[in-house]
């Protein structure tokens, strides 16, 4: 059961450049969303989503967490910056019409910068995986 359907308060991104729908399970130490691949997404190219629309999906799971957790404590929703991107490795691009399941942890965060561990599945299968570091603008 999906925490929030209406993702959009939550990140700071906007139509064409969101690419998480709903927000499945949020908390100190993670995050999970989902995400099904529209055809006429802007990094679709040859029926599949690229590898940049696949690091942003994981920025976006790190961002609809801070974006939740200030939403509840009434506090407005950051805005982000990736840092770095780490030990990327991507088995596969998805499809059109596969539906993403990203899940990032938390792994530390020291002041206005998170480093997250980040993982994409498609079913059971995870295709993509990352360290990412996020800073929060202040």
């Amino acid at each position: 059961m999906s925490i929030a359907t209406d993702i959009l308060p939550y990140i700071p991104q906007r139509p064409p450049f969101v690419m998480v729908q709903t927000l499945e399970h949020c908390d100190a130490d993670g995050a999970s969303t989902r995400f099904q691949i529209p055809d006429d997404h802007l990094f679709i190219s040859e029926g599949v989503f690229k590898e940049p629309g696949l690091i942003e999906n994981i920025a976006q799971t790190a961002a609809a967490r801070i974006g939740y957790i200030c939403s509840q404590e009434n506090r407005p929703v950051p805005i982000g910056f990736i840092g770095a991107v780490q030990q990327l490795r991507i088995d596969r691009l998805p499809a059109v019409g596969e539906v993403l399941n990203t899940t990032i942890s938390v792994k530390n965060q020291i002041f206005n910068a998170t480093i997250v561990n980040g993982t994409v599945a498609v079913a059971d299968t995870i295709i993509a995986s990352c360290e990412m570091r996020i800073f929060i603008a202040e």
